[in-house]
């Protein structure tokens, strides 16, 4: 059966992966392994492994990292807590947190130095939450029934965002917390990064299109996992995987018109392998936006080069 593959762009790397990804290459070319990598660098197997292949080392925790070695913090950003540890254990910390995981970051110390009380909308247990957590007292809610449980002190209650999370899911959240707390304080920009809510615009307009959606990503990942809810969500069945081999031919049947489309850890080159995978088809691409934005190396990387 021939079939049509519409192609949600933007989709797959967006420039805090890119550059998280390319400051543990660069280190392993400069420096040589081991370079250990606290957590995943970025939420994906493939990534991972490759860059395990180059001599990466990762670790949960940094009690497993040898006295003095190079250390670098994930994409998600770490709290003030694990820096004290590595500036104890004297690692060398090179850091490549999302610098718009960086800007939530910086929101809660300014909310708490104001004496806010801040919420903090996201996903329990997530690293970025945790890092993020880690930077003032915070109440944690995912859900407006979350919200409906809270009783908040005083008159100045201020919000944050994880940076990948469900635009729309986040919106409801937030009417909630202001139908409450209607003096509720914001930031002073969107939390939920531009790569988020571009990937999920772009899906959600290939799934009303399409008779079924396919995000490549990996399971930890918030934001593939977020839009393949969203396709769901708009009525298209649609599956997460992280690579062609996990296709299921049951999936497929049927099936004329295919979104495709890939999280922000995701490898562009996976993506392709699926549409090799689909069979015969046609390839239309859908943009729904542009992205140009692109982040600097921290300087110890610049500086070796």
């Amino acid at each position: 059966m021939d079939r049509t593959v519409l192609l949600a762009s933007p989709r797959s790397f967006c420039a805090g992966v890119e550059r998280a990804i390319e400051i543990v290459d660069r280190l392993l070319e400069q420096r040589g392994g081991p370079i250990y990598v606290r957590k995943q660098i970025v939420h994906n197997v493939h990534v991972v492994a490759s860059l395990e292949a180059k001599g990466a080392v990762f670790v949960e925790e940094l009690d497993e990292v040898p006295p003095s070695a190079t250390v670098v913090f994930s994409a998600h950003g770490v709290s003030p807590a694990v820096r004290d540890e590595a500036a104890r254990r004297e690692l060398d910390v090179i850091d490549a947190t999302c610098p718009l995981v960086t800007k939530v970051h910086a929101e809660a110390r300014r909310f708490a130095a104001r004496g806010d009380t801040i919420v903090l909308i996201g996903h329990e247990g997530h690293e970025e939450v945790e890092g993020t957590m880690g930077e003032a007292p915070m109440v944690l809610v995912e859900t407006a029934d979350d919200v409906a449980r809270l009783d908040l002190p005083g008159d100045q209650i201020s919000y944050l965002t994880q940076t990948t999370l469900a635009v729309d899911e986040t919106v409801e959240v937030v009417d909630a917390l202001r139908a409450k707390y209607p003096t509720l304080l914001s930031p002073g920009s969107d939390d939920i990064c531009y790569a988020t809510t571009n990937r999920q615009v772009a899906v959600k307009a290939v799934a009303e299109e399409a008779d079924l959606v396919l995000v490549v990503g990996s399971r930890n990942s918030s934001n593939s996992v977020r839009m393949v809810e969203l396709a769901n969500r708009s009525g298209t069945p649609a599956y997460l995987v992280d690579d062609a081999s996990e296709i299921k031919p049951e999936w497929l049947e049927g099936a004329r018109v295919i979104g495709l489309s890939a999280g922000a850890s995701a490898p562009p080159e996976l993506v392709d392998e699926v549409i090799s995978a689909l069979g015969p088809r046609s390839v239309v691409e859908r943009t729904l936006a542009e992205e140009t934005i692109q982040f600097t190396l921290p300087s110890a990387v610049r500086r070796a080069q």
